[in-house]
């Protein structure tokens, strides 16, 4: 059942349409990854479904509720986006950070009941944070600081959580982290995920549905083993990749590609007659 439908959607930067008559379902309780090049328009659908951007055109449904329609405060009771750089006052200590993600909860903005803390705790516990919890965020490395944003989302308590980019600028270990975090939370909690990735093997790996995007269009969607084969990744990325399965994970894996969008210098281009 889709728990998010996107119908006949255009959004658009400086009157350009990044994206036109775009129509796509999210399936409730799935994580799904947005995958594609660089300007294809994966930040602006998500930003776009989190109303952090105003369509030119069409609808953003919740739960075949026109988004629009629809209160920013109990949008954020079911629905948290976290950025690709978010920012805050670097004096900002990590619990306090993190507490704001109960404001769309809260009677009284000046105190947080038993409940509020109880999740401000339990998110901070779930993404390792509680041993900085009273550093400031200035202090922290980008690891660290990755987790306290991802944190803040998850005090939020909803249905659905939007991340974008959320491993970039992440050490290896790092992004397994967030991620396997993110797994957890889907599994336990049976929430929604949808996220832009740039790693392939990561969007094959953690993902239970790709959608694949090129130039504003929705080129395929589809489960891992569907969008991860050499025909997509050179449709979408311009690569020639192989793709082989992960005996661990079972997930396909892309390796040992190369590039067809780069034109290879030759002597010839560099001779005059």
């Amino acid at each position: 059942m889709s728990i998010l439908r996107v119908e006949d959607l255009e959004t658009c930067y400086d009157k350009s349409p990044i994206f036109q008559n775009l129509n796509l379902d999210i399936q409730e309780g799935k994580i799904t990854t947005i995958i594609g090049p660089n300007g294809c328009g994966k930040s602006t659908l998500l930003k776009t479904i989190g109303r952090i951007l105003k369509q030119t055109n069409g609808k953003v449904y919740l739960q075949e509720k026109d988004l629009a329609t629809i209160h920013t405060k109990e949008i954020a009771k079911h629905l948290a986006l976290l950025p690709q750089h978010p920012t805050a006052p670097g004096q900002l200590k990590v619990e306090e950070l993190i507490s704001y993600g109960r404001y769309p909860h809260r009677k009284n903005v000046n105190k947080l009941t038993k409940q509020d803390q109880e999740l401000i705790n339990w998110a901070m516990d779930i993404t390792n944070v509680s041993d900085f919890k009273n550093r400031q965020i200035a202090n922290l490395s980008g690891g660290q600081r990755q987790k306290v944003w991802l944190a803040m989302a998850l005090a939020q308590e909803t249905d659905i959580l939007l991340l974008d980019e959320p491993t970039t600028f992440l050490d290896m270990s790092h992004q397994l982290e967030v991620l396997q975090i993110v797994e957890e939370l889907n599994v336990e909690k049976h929430c929604t995920v949808v996220m832009v990735l740039h790693d392939i093997n990561h969007a094959a790996r953690f993902s239970d549905e790709i959608i694949a995007m090129k130039q504003g269009k929705l080129i395929n969607v589809g489960k891992p083993t569907e969008i991860i084969t050499p025909e997509t990744l050179k449709t979408v990325f311009e690569i020639e990749a192989r793709v082989m399965v992960d005996p661990y994970t079972g997930a396909p894996v892309c390796f040992s590609y190369d590039s067809l969008s780069s034109k290879k210098p030759t002597l010839d281009m560099y001779v005059t007659n």
